[in-house]
């Protein structure tokens, strides 16, 4: 009777365990489905296919995405300002920090903020949600964020409202160009706070904040002199291409939001380890830490943009917005310096226009092409004067040209006679050695120089020679030659003709101030 109590008393326990272990193998086998593969596609053309209905349901738990050429993107920019006041009011990274913190931070701690109850916001979301292909479904996470943004950040939002009265027509024509919904538009905020320059610790640079790497591979150019990553136009391109991309993949914006930011292997990584599910909340746990606030940020952005009316907002009028702009190509190198004198744009403007140009120089290289952006109003006089302008650059360009020093081996010793003015650190800099050096081949036990003292220098770099032989009134004791100028003549071009001779000596000997000619004008020259 004993054993038959046993018996029947293992049958019973039994019978939930075999259940269970029913169910997990018939999910196992429910979502193992063939393998999707994701690789960089070279057809710049790209449009979108419709995606399969029942993605969602299908993706695999073994999901691989190949494609050497995505590198994870991080979000962890500390916007570097414009260097203009008004661009530093529009561009101001308090928001941007702030956003960042509460990214990474996670602090979803209940706001309190009587102007929006939370009944008010239910059905604002649930209308957002019917009109964008985006889960907006209410949370109390996403509460927590929109309160949190309005009752702390309203001004530095109506700032960013500024700048994308700017930015958000150009983001449309080429998100509208590949399919992608136009509130991605809303992403770059998220990602810079449309700062152009912006660039975090881990390098990503620019509104969309691509890698170095990333950037080449979607054929945005990073040079010394130009930085496409932080071309608004071309880097929303190429974001519009990626994102593309990584929709034909997951087909699903949540989880298209979630792979930009993290990279589309940390998705799949997450997809796994939730047993398969394909909703970004379901999967949020899952994440980087980052990416489970990204996405957040991001509804709670779109939601303040699409509902500022009803909170007060009050952004300022930008000084241009992008339909009064219009490009050049350039066909001479310009600095902005010279693009302010002569179209009158502040140089601060033409860095708002123009912020792919790291050093405020555009390059001419051949069969390169690099644009210039500016206001309509300054188009048609520069057009008006592009054979004039190019000239000016190239006369300047001229005027700077110096007569080529004579070096000293970096390893030569020399003997310096202190002069007037002098102290340690300004000899230091001049050879490129450091003050210790100076003092330690010398003796010095303190930092006191005094008139008349020599030192022993070895320079670590190239020192011009200076010789009292070769000053502007060398010559001088001998009969001048005289030039008479003639037409398209320039200082440098006749101090080409004598050798030895430079556009510095031609001011000195003939008591030139400026270097403007006349043709007939007559020139002295003491050698060549």
């Amino acid at each position: 009777m004993l054993k038959r109590k046993i018996l029947l008393l293992l049958i019973l326990v039994g019978i939930p365990v075999l259940a269970q272990e029913k169910e997990k193998n018939e999910r196992i086998e429910k979502a193992n489905f063939r393998v999707q593969i994701f690789q960089k596609s070279d057809n710049i053309d790209i449009k979108l296919a419709q995606p399969d209905p029942e993605f969602r349901n299908k993706l695999p738990i073994s999901a691989v995405i190949r494609d050497s050429s995505k590198v994870a993107l991080k979000d962890l920019p500390k916007a570097k300002t414009i260097d203009s006041l008004w661009k530093m009011e529009l561009t101001n990274s308090d928001l941007f920090e702030t956003m960042q913190k509460s990214i990474h931070e996670q602090d979803y701690e209940e706001v309190v903020y009587k102007e929006l109850p939370t009944d008010t916001l239910k059905a604002r979301l649930a209308r957002l949600n019917a009109r964008t292909p985006f889960n907006v479904e209410y949370n109390p996470i996403l509460e927590s964020v929109i309160k949190s943004y309005l009752k702390r950040n309203k001004k530095g939002m109506e700032r960013l409202m500024a700048l994308s009265s700017y930015y958000f027509p150009m983001f449309e024509q080429e998100l509208d160009k590949y399919d992608i919904p136009l509130e991605i538009k809303y992403l770059a905020l998220v990602e810079s706070a449309l700062n152009p320059r912006a660039k975090s610790r881990v390098g990503a640079t620019g509104l969309w904040q691509f890698m170095f790497t990333t950037g080449k591979m979607h054929g945005l150019d990073v040079s010394s002199y130009v930085d496409e990553r932080m071309d608004p136009v071309r880097s929303t391109e190429a974001a519009a291409k990626y994102l593309a991309s990584l929709y034909k993949v997951f087909g699903d914006w949540d989880l298209v939001l979630a792979s930009y930011n993290s990279g589309p292997g940390n998705v799949s990584k997450a997809i796994r380890r939730s047993g398969g599910a394909t909703d970004y909340w379901h999967l949020r746990r899952y994440l980087p830490r980052e990416t489970a606030g990204y996405v957040p940020a991001f509804l709670a952005t779109l939601y303040l943009f699409e509902y500022a009316d009803e909170h007060k907002f009050q952004p300022k009028r930008p000084d241009v917005v992008y339909f009064e702009t219009d490009t050049l190509q350039v066909k001479h190198m310009l600095t902005f310096d010279q693009i302010n004198k002569i179209t009158g744009v502040e140089k601060e403007m033409l860095q708002f226009l123009n912020p792919s140009y790291k050093l405020d120089i555009i390059p001419f290289v051949e069969e390169e092409k690099y644009s210039l952006r500016l206001p309509k109003y300054a188009v048609g006089k520069f057009v008006s004067n592009e054979n004039a302008i190019y000239q000016y650059a190239q006369n300047e360009l001229i005027e700077k040209e110096k007569e080529l020093p004579r070096y000293v081996e970096t390893e030569d010793r020399i003997r310096y006679r202190v002069r007037k003015g002098d102290y340690l650190g300004k000899i230091a800099e001049r050879y490129g050695v450091g003050i210790s050096s100076i003092k330690r081949w010398n003796n010095l036990r303190s930092n006191n120089l005094r008139i008349g003292q020599y030192l022993t220098i070895y320079p670590r770099k190239p020192v011009e020679v200076t010789s009292s032989s070769e000053n502007s009134t060398s010559g001088k004791n001998s009969n001048p030659k005289v030039y008479t100028v003639k037409k398209g003549d320039s200082l440098w071009s006749i101090s080409k003709k004598f050798p030895g001779v430079t556009v510095q000596n031609l001011r000195a000997w003939n008591d030139m101030n400026t270097n403007s000619l006349k043709p007939g004008m007559k020139l002295k020259v003491y050698k060549g």
